[in-house]
Protein backbone atom coordinates (compact mmCIF):
# COMPACT_ATOMS: atom_id res chain seq x y z
CA UNK A 1 0.00 0.00 0.00
CA UNK A 2 2.48 2.21 1.04
CA UNK A 3 4.02 2.11 -2.88
CA UNK A 4 0.79 2.44 -4.15
CA UNK A 5 0.34 5.83 -2.40
CA UNK A 6 3.99 7.11 -2.85
CA UNK A 7 3.43 6.92 -7.20
CA UNK A 8 -0.13 8.63 -6.70
CA UNK A 9 1.58 11.00 -4.68
CA UNK A 10 4.24 11.92 -6.75
CA UNK A 11 1.87 12.08 -9.74
CA UNK A 12 0.01 14.69 -7.76
CA UNK A 13 3.22 16.58 -6.94
CA UNK A 14 4.95 16.22 -10.03
CA UNK A 15 4.51 19.58 -11.22
CA UNK A 16 5.42 21.36 -8.18
CA UNK A 17 8.24 19.39 -7.39
CA UNK A 18 9.57 19.91 -10.89
CA UNK A 19 9.28 23.98 -10.74
CA UNK A 20 11.56 24.67 -7.44
CA UNK A 21 14.22 23.35 -5.40
CA UNK A 22 11.24 23.26 -2.16
CA UNK A 23 11.46 20.14 -0.14
CA UNK A 24 9.83 17.49 -1.05
CA UNK A 25 6.66 17.12 1.34
CA UNK A 26 7.04 13.22 0.81
CA UNK A 27 9.99 12.53 2.72
CA UNK A 28 8.31 14.14 6.10
CA UNK A 29 5.12 12.29 5.55
CA UNK A 30 4.21 10.47 8.59
CA UNK A 31 2.16 7.13 8.92
CA UNK A 32 -0.84 8.66 9.66
CA UNK A 33 -0.43 10.86 6.47
CA UNK A 34 -0.16 7.25 3.99
CA UNK A 35 -3.66 6.43 5.66
CA UNK A 36 -6.70 6.99 3.53
CA UNK A 37 -10.29 5.84 4.87
CA UNK A 38 -13.09 5.47 2.34
CA UNK A 39 -16.91 4.51 3.82
CA UNK A 40 -19.50 3.71 0.97
CA UNK A 41 -23.15 3.39 1.92
CA UNK A 42 -26.40 2.38 0.06
CA UNK A 43 -28.24 5.45 -1.15
CA UNK A 44 -31.65 3.79 -0.58
CA UNK A 45 -30.72 2.75 3.44
CA UNK A 46 -32.98 4.72 5.92
CA UNK A 47 -30.78 4.33 8.90
CA UNK A 48 -32.48 5.83 11.50
CA UNK A 49 -35.37 3.01 11.12
CA UNK A 50 -32.97 0.57 12.09
CA UNK A 51 -32.49 0.36 15.93
CA UNK A 52 -30.81 -2.75 17.24
CA UNK A 53 -27.29 -4.30 16.08
CA UNK A 54 -25.11 -7.39 16.61
CA UNK A 55 -21.41 -7.55 16.27
CA UNK A 56 -19.29 -10.81 15.43
CA UNK A 57 -17.59 -12.54 18.16
CA UNK A 58 -14.43 -12.41 16.11
CA UNK A 59 -12.41 -10.82 13.28
CA UNK A 60 -11.85 -12.54 9.53
CA UNK A 61 -7.93 -12.69 9.04
CA UNK A 62 -7.32 -12.75 5.21
CA UNK A 63 -3.48 -13.00 4.16
CA UNK A 64 -1.14 -15.04 1.99
CA UNK A 65 -0.88 -18.25 4.03
CA UNK A 66 -5.38 -18.19 3.53
CA UNK A 67 -8.21 -17.53 5.52
CA UNK A 68 -9.38 -17.56 8.83
CA UNK A 69 -10.81 -15.95 12.62
CA UNK A 70 -9.10 -14.70 15.17
CA UNK A 71 -9.48 -12.76 18.65
CA UNK A 72 -6.52 -11.14 19.63
CA UNK A 73 -5.98 -8.50 21.88
CA UNK A 74 -6.36 -6.04 19.53
CA UNK A 75 -9.41 -7.73 17.87
CA UNK A 76 -10.77 -7.26 21.09
CA UNK A 77 -10.08 -3.33 21.20
CA UNK A 78 -11.35 -3.10 17.43
CA UNK A 79 -14.65 -4.65 18.17
CA UNK A 80 -15.28 -2.97 21.74
CA UNK A 81 -14.46 0.41 19.42
CA UNK A 82 -17.01 -0.45 17.31
CA UNK A 83 -19.96 -1.01 19.58
CA UNK A 84 -19.20 1.92 21.62
CA UNK A 85 -19.35 4.53 17.98
CA UNK A 86 -22.74 2.36 17.49
CA UNK A 87 -23.83 2.80 20.88
CA UNK A 88 -23.04 6.67 20.87
CA UNK A 89 -24.87 6.68 17.46
CA UNK A 90 -28.19 5.68 19.24
CA UNK A 91 -28.49 1.74 18.51
CA UNK A 92 -28.18 -0.80 21.46
CA UNK A 93 -26.00 -3.91 20.76
CA UNK A 94 -28.22 -7.53 21.32
CA UNK A 95 -27.48 -10.64 20.70
CA UNK A 96 -27.38 -12.53 17.59
CA UNK A 97 -29.88 -14.71 18.78
CA UNK A 98 -32.46 -11.43 19.63
CA UNK A 99 -33.17 -10.81 15.98
CA UNK A 100 -31.01 -7.92 15.39
CA UNK A 101 -31.79 -5.26 12.69
CA UNK A 102 -27.47 -5.16 12.18
CA UNK A 103 -25.22 -6.87 11.97
CA UNK A 104 -21.59 -5.52 12.23
CA UNK A 105 -18.45 -7.96 10.38
CA UNK A 106 -14.57 -6.60 11.10
CA UNK A 107 -11.71 -7.86 8.66
CA UNK A 108 -8.35 -7.38 8.68
CA UNK A 109 -6.77 -8.22 5.37
CA UNK A 110 -2.56 -8.54 4.96
CA UNK A 111 -0.83 -9.55 1.65
CA UNK A 112 2.53 -9.36 0.06
CA UNK A 113 3.26 -9.20 -3.39
CA UNK A 114 5.92 -9.79 -5.52
CA UNK A 115 6.49 -6.97 -8.03
CA UNK A 116 8.27 -6.44 -11.34
CA UNK A 117 9.82 -3.05 -12.45
CA UNK A 118 11.77 -1.85 -15.46
CA UNK A 119 15.48 -2.19 -14.20
CA UNK A 120 17.16 1.15 -14.59
CA UNK A 121 20.03 1.64 -16.94
CA UNK A 122 21.43 5.23 -16.01
CA UNK A 123 19.87 5.73 -12.54
CA UNK A 124 23.25 6.98 -11.39
CA UNK A 125 24.97 7.74 -14.77
CA UNK A 126 25.71 4.21 -15.10
CA UNK A 127 24.40 1.36 -16.59
CA UNK A 128 22.40 -0.43 -13.26
CA UNK A 129 21.53 0.31 -10.00
CA UNK A 130 23.64 1.73 -7.31
CA UNK A 131 26.55 3.65 -7.35
CA UNK A 132 30.07 1.96 -7.74
CA UNK A 133 31.34 4.53 -4.80
CA UNK A 134 29.11 2.77 -2.46
CA UNK A 135 31.43 -0.33 -2.56
CA UNK A 136 34.63 2.17 -2.26
CA UNK A 137 34.98 2.82 -6.20
CA UNK A 138 33.79 6.72 -6.37
CA UNK A 139 34.15 7.03 -9.91
CA UNK A 140 33.73 3.70 -11.73
CA UNK A 141 31.78 2.45 -13.79
CA UNK A 142 30.08 -0.96 -14.31
CA UNK A 143 28.87 -2.98 -17.08
CA UNK A 144 27.62 -6.56 -17.81
CA UNK A 145 29.03 -8.85 -19.77
CA UNK A 146 28.14 -9.39 -23.17
CA UNK A 147 25.81 -12.58 -21.95
CA UNK A 148 23.75 -10.41 -20.67
CA UNK A 149 23.04 -8.80 -24.32
CA UNK A 150 23.07 -5.52 -25.86
CA UNK A 151 20.70 -4.00 -22.44
CA UNK A 152 21.09 -5.20 -18.72
CA UNK A 153 18.65 -7.54 -17.08
CA UNK A 154 15.33 -6.19 -17.48
CA UNK A 155 13.62 -6.00 -15.00
CA UNK A 156 14.16 -5.80 -10.76
CA UNK A 157 11.64 -7.40 -8.22
CA UNK A 158 11.05 -6.26 -5.08
CA UNK A 159 7.95 -7.34 -2.14
CA UNK A 160 4.80 -4.96 -1.22
CA UNK A 161 3.23 -5.15 1.84
CA UNK A 162 -0.29 -4.32 1.80
CA UNK A 163 -2.87 -3.93 4.42
CA UNK A 164 -6.75 -3.44 4.79
CA UNK A 165 -9.12 -3.38 7.31
CA UNK A 166 -12.58 -3.96 6.13
CA UNK A 167 -16.01 -3.04 8.20
CA UNK A 168 -18.97 -4.10 6.84
CA UNK A 169 -22.39 -3.21 7.91
CA UNK A 170 -25.30 -5.62 6.75
CA UNK A 171 -29.45 -5.01 7.18
CA UNK A 172 -30.76 -8.06 9.12
CA UNK A 173 -34.12 -6.12 8.88
CA UNK A 174 -35.06 -6.89 5.41
CA UNK A 175 -33.49 -9.93 4.04
CA UNK A 176 -33.94 -11.26 0.94
CA UNK A 177 -35.65 -14.78 1.56
CA UNK A 178 -36.39 -15.72 -2.32
CA UNK A 179 -33.12 -15.58 -2.79
CA UNK A 180 -31.09 -16.14 0.67
CA UNK A 181 -29.40 -12.80 0.62
CA UNK A 182 -28.17 -10.37 3.16
CA UNK A 183 -27.10 -6.81 1.80
CA UNK A 184 -24.99 -5.08 2.79
CA UNK A 185 -25.62 -1.14 3.58
CA UNK A 186 -22.04 0.75 4.71
CA UNK A 187 -18.59 -0.30 4.48
CA UNK A 188 -15.13 1.23 5.36
CA UNK A 189 -12.11 0.04 3.98
CA UNK A 190 -9.06 1.61 5.79
CA UNK A 191 -5.53 1.12 4.10
CA UNK A 192 -1.93 2.57 4.45
CA UNK A 193 0.58 1.97 6.66
CA UNK A 194 0.34 1.09 10.02
CA UNK A 195 -3.68 0.65 9.59
CA UNK A 196 -3.45 -3.10 11.39
CA UNK A 197 -1.41 -1.59 13.92
CA UNK A 198 -4.18 -1.55 17.34
CA UNK A 199 -2.29 1.57 18.54
CA UNK A 200 -3.77 3.62 15.54
CA UNK A 201 -7.51 1.80 16.19
CA UNK A 202 -9.14 4.81 18.26
CA UNK A 203 -8.32 7.14 15.35
CA UNK A 204 -9.14 4.91 12.57
CA UNK A 205 -12.52 3.99 13.93
CA UNK A 206 -13.29 8.24 14.75
CA UNK A 207 -12.48 8.87 11.67
CA UNK A 208 -14.93 6.51 9.33
CA UNK A 209 -17.31 7.06 11.76
CA UNK A 210 -16.97 11.27 11.41
CA UNK A 211 -17.66 10.37 7.78
CA UNK A 212 -20.59 9.23 8.47
CA UNK A 213 -22.99 11.32 10.10
CA UNK A 214 -26.02 9.82 8.61
CA UNK A 215 -25.41 6.40 10.09
CA UNK A 216 -27.30 7.42 13.26
CA UNK A 217 -30.78 6.52 14.50
CA UNK A 218 -31.21 10.19 15.22
CA UNK A 219 -33.09 12.32 11.73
Amino acid sequence: MKNVFLILSVSLLGGMLLSGCAKNPLDDMTQEESRIYITQRDSSAVFDSYHTFAIVDSVAVVNNEGEGKELTDGDIQLLQLLVDKMQERGYTLVDSSQQPDLGINASRISHTYLNAVPYPYDYWGYPGYWDPGIWGYPGYDYYFPPGFGYYPPSFMYYNTQSDVMAIDIIDLKNTNKDKGELKAIWNASLKGEGVLNPSNYPAEITAVFEQSPYLSTKK
